[in-house]
This record gives C-alpha cells, sequence and structure tokens, in this order.
C-alpha cells in the first residue's frame, strides 16, 4: 500500500463500499470505526506517511458514505407521484409511456426490456369503459426504470416484437407487480437482483396489441447502444447462417458474447467442469483482439505511437460489440489504461491498472460490487498478480512451455475456488486438468477460427464455410470430450455456500502457504558456504538501501542464513497446509446438527418438497414438487430454458446446503406437483434408495425419473403399512399407508418397471408416514384423500387404538383440499400445529376455508408455506423451534 498508493485507495475504497452494504445503522458505524482503527494499527506494520494513513481514511468513508447516497435515492417514486401506497399498486392496471433502454430479448413467448418511464397513469374500470386522454391521473415519474413483460398470444406477434429496438419510444398497458423476492433460505431472491439494477417493478402485458412502439425521430446518446445492437443481431445471424444449430449458439458465446441461444446440455457439461468463463467474454479474449492488432498495425509499418493511440480506440468498440459484461469492461478498462500507460510512458505497474479499472468502474456503479461477474474477474485477476509469481518457483522442475500454463490454470484455479462454491455449490476435481487442456485449445485455435470464419462470411463465403467446418469439427471433439470426462462419477464436489471469514481465511493462509514454500524452494537453491567463507552480497542480491539497511535486487532477499530460513518457513508451511486442510475439511461438511433435527417445509410453489435431517445427520427429501404443465405447447411458446421447479429452485437450494447425497426420496405418490422435480434431483444429487407407493404413473416424465434412478444404481422400495426405517438412533419412520400388496420390496434392473402396476388415481395410495425424531412426532400425509384417512382409523379402532400419538406436527394432506384433513382424522391425531404446502395465488383456491376452519377448531397452530415461505423447524427434545422465511421470527 506504501509503494502502491493507487492500489491501497482502491482497497479502502472496497473495504467502505463492503461495510455499508453489509451493514447498517449503528453496526455501520461500528464498522467504519473498526476499519479505520486497523489503518491506524497498519501505519506501525506498514509504516506509511500520515498523509497516505488520511487518504485511505477518507477513501473509506468517501465510499461507505456514497454507497449510502446511492442506496438512498435508489427508491421507487411511483407510490409518490401516484398518490398510493406501495401495497396498493401491486397489481394494478396502468399506462405507461416511456423509452426501451435496454436489449429487447425474446424467448418463447416472452418478451423482455427495461424501459425508462416518462409518464404513468392508473387504468380504472371507468377508463377501461371510456378512456379520456385529459385523466388527471397521469403522472410524470422523472426516468424511473422498469423491467417489462410482454407475453405474446399468436406466432404472428413474434414478426411485431422484432421491430422493437432500444431508443424507441412505446406505450403500452399493463399490471404492475412487485418482484418476487426470497421465498427460501438461500433461494435466489429476484428483487434484491433487480435493486441492484436500479429496477423496483414489474410491468406484465398480453399480446403485443398493447404496444405502440416508434423509432426515435432525433440522435440521441442511445443511438450508440441501438447501432451496437444491430451490429450484434448482424453477426448473430451471420454466425446462424455459418454454423449449425449447436454450434452457432456456442460460438455466438464464445466470439461475441450472446448466451441466450446456448444449449442448456452444453452449458451444463461446461459448468461442471468449471469451464464457463469460456463461453464469456473476458481478459482472455480482449488480449487476444488487441495483440491481433498491434500484430496487424506494426505490420502496416505504422509508428508505435499511432499504433497504441488507434489500438486504444478500438477497444471500446470491441467492448461494445461483445455485451460490456463486467469482465469485459474490467479487460477493456485494464487493456486502455496500459496503452495510455505505454503511449505516455508511465503507470506501468499491472496492480495500479487492475486498481484505477475497478475504483472507475465502482465509482460509475456502486453495485457492481455485487456482481458474481465483476468479483470473479477482478479477483481472479488480482490472484494472477499475486499468487502466480509465488507459485513459479514451486513448478521449476516442469519444462519451461509448460511451467507457466501450469501456474497460471492451477492460480486461478485456487483463487476462483471459494468464490464458486459460495456462488455455484460446486466444484470439478478434473477442473485444473480441463482448463489446462481446453483453455489453450480453445482460446488459439477455434476462437480465431471461429472468428475468422465470421470475417470472411460476407467476403468470401466459400472459405468462410469452409472455415465454419473445420470448426465444427474441432468443436465436436471439444464436446465430446468435456461429456466424456463428466462422466466419471465422483468427479464434481458439492459445497455448502461458505462464510466471507472462510473466505478471507482461506486467502490469507494460501498466500502465507505459497510465500513460505517460495522462501524455502528458493533458500535450498541458494549455493550453500562454509562457516568461515566469505559470502559474496551480489550472489543473494543483497544491498545497501538509502536508508542505511540492506535491500536486494535479485529474488532472493534474507536477512537469516539458509538453514534458519528452511526450518522457519517449512513450519509456516506446515501450520498453513494443515490450515488450508482442516478449513475444507469443514466446509465441505454439511451443517452440524449438534443433536437437533431439522425439518424444511420447502415453498416451491403448488406442490410438496420437505427436507428432513436427522441428528445424526442424514438427509431424508419428501417429494420433489414439480412444474404444473396444462396442455402441449405449441413449439415456438417453448423457451430455451424453461422454469422447472426441480432444476431452478430445488436442486441449488440442497446445494446451498451442502447435501452431498440424499440418504433416502421418499416419493408420496406420482402426481406432477410432487414427482416431477425429482428428475432434476436424480441428475444433480447421489441418491441411495427411493422409497415410493409401489405404482407407476402412467406419464413418461415419471418414467423417466424411474429409469434415472435405476441407471444411477438407486435402490427402490415399495413401502406399505408396517414398514419402519431407522436412519439413526434418535429418528424413526413408520409407514401407515398404503395397505400391502403383492409387490417387489426392492428390486433393480430396468426390466423390474415392467412388473409395477400403473394407477391412474394417485391421491389414495399416497405414501403417509409418522415421524419421531428427539422424542417429537411429525406426520406425513402426501395428497391422501378422505378415504384414505378413515380407513387408517377405522385400522386403529379395530386395534382398540383410540387415539394415536398426539403429532406435534402435521403436514396438511392435498394442499389444503376439502377432499383431505376430515374432522375424524383431526380427532384421532390431535395434531398442536399443521403445515400447509400450496402457492401463492394458486388455481386451485388452496388452502379451502373449511379446512383452515377444522384446524382452528382443533386448536391447531396454522403455518402456510403462501403466505410465510419456507418453515423450517429445528427439532430438540425440549421443544420444537419454527422460523419462516417471510415475517422473519421463531415461534
Amino acid at each position: 500500500m506504501k509503494e502502491r498508493p493507487l492500489l491501497g485507495f482502491t482497497v479502502c475504497w472496497l473495504a467502505g463500499s463492503a461495510a455499508a452494504c453489509l451493514f447498517s445503522g449503528i453496526s455501520l458505524w461500528l464498522a467504519w470505526a473498526g476499519l479505520l482503527f486497523l489503518l491506524v494499527s497498519m501505519r506501525v506494520w506498514v509504516n506509511i506517511s500520515w498523509k497516505q494513513l488520511a487518504i485511505f481514511c477518507l477513501a473509506i468513508s468517501l465510499s461507505a458514505g456514497y454507497w449510502e447516497w446511492n442506496e438512498g435515492r435508489n427508491l421507487s417514486h411511483l407510490p409518490e407521484a401516484l398518490g398510493r401506497l406501495l401495497s396498493e399498486l401491486n397489481e394494478t392496471a396502468v399506462e405507461a409511456k416511456g423509452t426501451i433502454v435496454s436489449v429487447v430479448e425474446r424467448d418463447g413467448d416472452r418478451v423482455d426490456f427495461t424501459m425508462k418511464l416518462s409518464e404513468l397513469s392508473l387504468i380504472t374500470e371507468e377508463d377501461a369503459a371510456s378512456p379520456d386522454p385529459r385523466d388527471e391521473q397521469d403522472k410524470r415519474v422523472h426516468g424511473e426504470l422498469i423491467m417489462v413483460q410482454i407475453k405474446l398470444l399468436a406466432e404472428q406477434e413474434i414478426a411485431i416484437a422484432a421491430e422493437w429496438r432500444r431508443g424507441d419510444q412505446v406505450s403500452l398497458n399493463g399490471v404492475l407487480e412487485e418482484p418476487a423476492t426470497a421465498r427460501n433460505y438461500g433461494g435466489f431472491d429476484y428483487r434484491a437482483y433487480l435493486h441492484t439494477q436500479k429496477i423496483h417493478w414489474l410491468l406484465k402485458s398480453q399480446g403485443a396489441e398493447n404496444v405502440q412502439a416508434t423509432a426515435p425521430d432525433s440522435w440521441n446518446p442511445l443511438m450508440i447502444l441501438r447501432w451496437n445492437d444491430k451490429a450484434r443481431a448482424v453477426l448473430g445471424a451471420e454466425t446462424d447462417r455459418l454454423f449449425q444449430a449447436r454450434h452457432s449458439g456456442y460460438m455466438k458465446g464464445l466470439v461475441i458474447g450472446m448466451q441466450d441461444d446456448l444449449d442448456p446440455d452444453t452449458f451444463k457439461q461446461f459448468s461442471q467442469l468449471g469451464l464457463t468463463h469460456i463461453l464469456a467474454i473476458s481478459g482472455m479474449h480482449v488480449a487476444v483482439y488487441v495483440g491481433v492488432l498491434l500484430f496487424i498495425f506494426r505490420r502496416l509499418r505504422m509508428t508505435k505511437e499511432t499504433t497504441l493511440t488507434v489500438t486504444l480506440v478500438l477497444v471500446p468498440v470491441y467492448v461494445l460489440l461483445t455485451g460490456a459484461g463486467p469482465s469485459i469492461v474490467r479487460a477493456g478498462l485494464m487493456s486502455m489504461i496500459a496503452l495510455l500507460a505505454a503511449r505516455v510512458g508511465m503507470l506501468k505497474d499491472g496492480l495500479n491498472i487492475l486498481a484505477a479499472a475497478a475504483l472507475v468502474m465502482l465509482i460509475w456503479n456502486p453495485y457492481m460490487l455485487l456482481s458474481v461477474s465483476f468479483q470473479l474477474s477482478f479477483l481472479v485477476t488480482l490472484g494472477l498478480m499475486v499468487y502466480v509469481p509465488l507459485m513459479d518457483p514451486l513448478l521449476s522442475a516442469l519444462p519451461r512451455w509448460l511451467k507457466s500454463a501450469v501456474s497460471v490454470t492451477l492460480v486461478a484455479q485456487l483463487v476462483s475456488f471459494p468464490l464458486t462454491i459460495y456462488y455455484f455449490n460446486q466444484f470439478s476435481l478434473l477442473s485444473l486438468v480441463a482448463n489446462l487442456v481446453f483453455v489453450p485449445f480453445i482460446t488459439f485455435i477455434v476462437l480465431p477460427l471461429g472468428t475468422l470464419a465470421l470475417l470472411l462470411g460476407r467476403l468470401w463465403g466459400d472459405a468462410a464455410i469452409f472455415l465454419a467446418h473445420i470448426t465444427e469439427l474441432l468443436n465436436n471433439v471439444t464436446f465430446y470430450a468435456v461429456e466424456w470426462i463428466n462422466g466419471f462419477a465422483g468427479g464434481v464436489l458439492i459445497w455448502r455456500s461458505p462464510s466471507l471469514l472462510w473466505i478471507g481465511v482461506y486467502y490469507v493462509l494460501l498466500y502465507g502457504l505459497l510465500y513460505a514454500a517460495k522462501l524455502r524452494v528458493e533458500a535450498r537453491a541458494t549455493p550453500q558456504y562454509m562457516e568461515d567463507e566469505t559470502r559474496p552480497l551480489a550472489e543473494i542480491g543483497l544491498s545497501v538501501n538509502k536508508h542505511g539497511g540492506f535491500g536486494g535486487t535479485g529474488s532472493a532477499q534474507y536477512f537469516l542464513d539458509e538453514p534458519k530460513i528452511v526450518r522457519w518457513s517449512g513450519a509456516i508451511v506446515l501450520l498453513s497446509a494443515v490450515g488450508l486442510g482442516l478449513m475444507l475439511y469443514k466446509g465441505y461438511q454439511s451443517e452440524r446438527q449438534a443433536g437437533k433435527g431439522t425439518i424444511s417445509y420447502l415453498d416451491i410453489g403448488q406442490g410438496d418438497s420437505i427436507l428432513i435431517t436427522t441428528p445424526k445427520g442424514a438427509h431424508i427429501l419428501v417429494d420433489g414438487g414439480g412444474t404444473l404443465n396444462f396442455g402441449q405447447k405449441e413449439e415456438w411458446r417453448i423457451r430455451r430454458s424453461p422454469f422447472e421447479v426441480g432444476a431452478k429452485v430445488l436442486v441449488p437450494l440442497l446445494k446451498k446446503r451442502g447435501i452431498h447425497r440424499l440418504d433416502a426420496i421418499i416419493l408420496t405418490h406420482g402426481d406432477q406437483d410432487h414427482a416431477g422435480g425429482l428428475q432434476a434431483v436424480m441428475e444433480a444429487i447421489p441418491v441411495s434408495a427411493l422409497l415410493f407407493n409401489g405404482t407407476l404413473a402412467d406419464r413418461e416424465s415419471y418414467m423417466e425419473m424411474m429409469r434415472t434412478a435405476l441407471e444411477n444404481n438407486v435402490q427402490l422400495y415399495a413401502v406399505h403399512q408396517g414398514m419402519r426405517l431407522s436412519p439413526d438412533d434418535k429418528t424413526e419412520l413408520s409407514f401407515l399407508w398404503p395397505e400391502e400388496q403383492d409387490r417387489e420390496g426392492a428390486a433393480s434392473g430396468s426390466s423390474m418397471l415392467n412388473s409395477i402396476p400403473l394407477l391412474e388415481d394417485q391421491n389414495h395410495d399416497s405414501v403417509v408416514f409418522r415421524l419421531e425424531m428427539n422424542g417429537r412426532n411429525f406426520l406425513f400425509t402426501g395428497d391422501m384423500d378422505l378415504e384414505a384417512e378413515e380407513e387408517i382409523v377405522q385400522q386403529a379402532l379395530q386395534k382398540r387404538i383410540n387415539a394415536g400419538p398426539v403429532i406435534d406436527v402435521l403436514k396438511v394432506a392435498h394442499h389444503g383440499s376439502k377432499t383431505s384433513t376430515g374432522e375424524s382424522w383431526l380427532q384421532f391425531w390431535h395434531p398442536a400445529a399443521a403445515v400447509i404446502s400450496a402457492g401463492v395465488n394458486n388455481l386451485y383456491g388452496h388452502p379451502k376455508a373449511e379446512v383452515l376452519e377444522r384446524l382452528k377448531a382443533n386448536q391447531a397452530a396454522i403455518y402456510r408455506t403462501d403466505q410465510q415461505g419456507e418453515i423450517q423447524m429445528r427439532v430438540r427434545a425440549e421443544g420444537i423451534i419454527v422460523r419462516h422465511k417471510l415475517a422473519e421470527g421463531a415461534d
């Protein structure tokens, strides 16, 4: 920090912004005071001047204040402008006028764009009957941003939507909606994400006829981006013409940063190996671009100054053409600063250049700090600058051509690892090898060939098609190799999201390990001398500096003799390695239960999915939810990556909680809203056993899920009355339904599916079981009906069992439908509390009023996922602690 004041200033700016982001109120003041105290303390260690110290303290204070100032302005002005409360505006019909300020994107039957409002008016029933252009409710809203979602009603509307462009003036009718917030612990918060984009409302409309768009009639700054969008569209269309469908989407992402058409399976395969950075435009692409320009201009015998100036001007063009994402902006800014520095002969330090780029981006938009792309881009670049010099001496045994590639790839993997598991909760053990092989292959062969084919497309068609064909052959090799590597079982490890403290300690220990190992290697490589020999200072790089102390220009600067350096550096290496090992071991483990069990009633919309974690750490998933599809969609309506509960909600939640393996899945029955999400779970997470009701649903998605289970060697068990399961000594599951029939108890092999009976109405045969955990009782009922309830109660009465054990928590059957949860059922179990899993504003009207009345009459506390989000219960012998995601608190 002393030698690089710009770097120190930027680090302090980041610290202040992070403190303001993480804390508020008195906590922010305490964090601010702690950072200032840390800076003052560092003066003793680093010996920085009081002037620099004051500047660094000012950076922390300014950045925290700048963040708070931006947060204070990042509010919706619609309630104030329209004279309505925020809750009153939700789901209100409005007419909006404004300007399109983003790319217009279409996916299937939905069109999305961001609109900058100029006017907004409420539409009342009277307005709809006789619209009056002089309506007094028209309000100017001073440029607030809003996310617009248009659902197309007919295939012919695709052509209409294709004419909409950034910069168009638009007028449309629709319904205002608040963005969805996270409804599960650790779930994606769409509202918080849009907040970082300064967007607070969605405007949803039906049909292209509700949108009136006109092109701008005069020049404005948006025209530059409008032309850029058109250029990108032309490049995308040319890519489609040259390459086949799968290759076209891949090459669009690789060459021009357009990932909309990337095949989801291809992305998934690359993601598992940690190769998605190849598919996003980044510093690698900018480096290749700048290098090619410099080479061409030198060949044209342009002067050094002219070469640097022209390249500097062309870098922003490339940044715009490739989408201007955070990573490409960072790389572009660094390139421009470096080119400018080379042009004027100053500021040649890479760390200062990186600091300058980060500072410019954060001042332009402080919310960049929360961008995953921004964080990964800067952190990996910083890591390469800091850690590669430490890593190089450790790889001295490798050939020079290989050492550099291994060093850069290994450091990039080590540095990106904490953020990778924090955000994506998985890491491939084969990622290092995959990056070492594929990155240079794609960067130096596939990328140039694809780019050249695109450039020659309209100039020399035959050559372009030939190059495209060669590129496709190379892509096929890549796809096959990636798929083959992903075929190794156990290659992908699932990690729960670590804490920020864990991440910070990881980087400190990694630096200590590499630094001490470097000293140890260099000390061992230094020529040894006898005690009575004179040792030349030049050979160890020592000299007298201007302060009268020792400094040096060589790579080894020591104040101790080699044996001592080897000893203490060895001790640091050992301690750092042990520390890292313990941290990795602890970070990989699921959350410690400490003798308590946890039951999480997940909010997956209209459906059921419940995660049970026993006191000894066994994980049981009851049902997997599922996206309900009403009829077959027309082909043009199908989206590239449609929302599916299992893949989009359930799997990310399980991974974020560090669940490496499910000990069992209990599928209560085969309806889509209980079984549909399990396909994604089976593909992403190892499963030991699948317990089901012994019947099959006559639906292709259900059969595919069962086939996937068999292919993954999941043991299948048809459960029935009387069966018990004891995951540990504090947990027991007792199955109450369905009745025992002539079914296989356990089976494997694809042929066994043919012997299982099909059952159309699955509700009656839903699996019902009682869970006893730490002395507490829970009842799980699937979608059982009144008839099944009556049969269980009658069988108990025949055995002279007048009532079951008091149930602490009842999972209400069939989402609160009136076809379940009868009075005799409640009287038999006497539940103290009931949980209803139902979707917000679901089409079925669940839960039904009569069911709620019966529960209240039996004095059962009611929890609902549609109102409270995920409901989580910590189960101890002393009692049950309940918390819910919405309306935080414990009961």
